[in-house]
C-alpha cells in the first residue's frame, strides 16, 4: 500500500516574520543579588572610610561624608535597660541636627576648649556584621553594623575599648552616597570622662 504523505501546515506570515528576525534580546540587566551586592559593598566603604578618616584625624573628610541637613545621635540608657526614645525630651550622649553642629564639635575637640579632650585620644576603629535594615532602593539604604573602638587617653596612660552597634540611612546625592543619618548605641556608657565623636 503507498505510503500517504502528511501534508505540512504552512507556517503563518507573523510566524515566519519572527523566525527570520531571531527572537527579540532582552536588554541586559543586573541580577538582584548583584544589585544589593554593590548596594552592600558601596555602603560598607562608607562605614570603613568613616572609621579611617576618624582614626587619622582627617576632620574635614570625615565631615564631607555626611549630608548638609544630617542627623547624629547617640541616646543613653534609661535606669530599666531601655534605650531613650526621644532625642527631644530626654538626655542623649550627643545630639546634632546638622552636619554644621558636628563641624563645631570638631572644632572643639581640636581645641583647647575641651580639656577633657586635650589632646586629643588616639583611636583604632574596628566595624563588623556590616547588613542592610529592610530593603534597600537606588538612591537610599539603611544599614546597621556592630563597632569597637580603642583608645588611648595620653594624659591618663589608660587605654579604653567602647563597643556598641550603630544605625546608617545613607542618600544618594549627586551620584554619591552620604550618611543622613546615625544613630549610635553606645553599650559600656559607664564612660571614663566625656566621650566624644572620634571615640565612636
Amino acid at each position: 500500500m503507498p505510503a500517504v504523505k502528511k501534508k505540512s501546515r504552512p507556517t503563518p506570515p507573523a510566524a515566519r516574520s519572527a523566525q527570520s528576525r531571531g527572537a527579540p534580546s532582552l536588554p541586559a540587566r543586573k541580577s538582584s543579588p548583584e544589585a544589593l551586592r554593590d548596594l552592600l559593598d558601596a555602603g560598607r566603604d562608607l562605614i570603613e572610610s568613616e572609621a579611617m578618616y576618624l582614626d587619622e584625624r582627617r576632620w574635614d573628610d570625615w565631615l564631607a561624608l555626611y549630608t548638609e541637613k544630617c542627623e547624629y545621635w547617640v541616646p543613653t540608657w534609661r535606669m530599666d535597660g531601655t534605650l531613650t526614645t526621644s532625642h527631644d525630651e530626654e538626655l542623649s550622649h550627643i545630639y546634632y541636627s546638622n552636619r554644621a553642629g558636628l563641624a563645631e564639635r570638631v572644632s572643639r575637640l581640636t581645641s583647647r576648649w575641651s580639656p577633657a579632650s586635650s589632646p586629643v585620644p588616639r583611636t583604632c576603629h574596628i566595624v563588623a556584621n556590616i547588613r542592610f535594615i529592610g530593603a534597600p532602593s537606588q538612591d537610599r539604604m539603611q544599614l546597621r553594623s556592630s563597632w569597637v573602638t580603642h583608645a588611648l587617653y595620653i594624659r591618663q596612660r589608660q587605654t579604653y575599648a567602647f563597643f556598641g552597634s550603630a544605625e546608617y540611612e545613607l542618600a544618594s546625592v549627586s551620584g554619591k552616597w552620604l550618611i543622613a543619618r546615625k544613630k549610635v548605641v553606645l553599650k559600656n556608657d559607664y564612660i571614663p570622662s566625656m566621650i566624644d565623636v572620634n571615640c565612636l
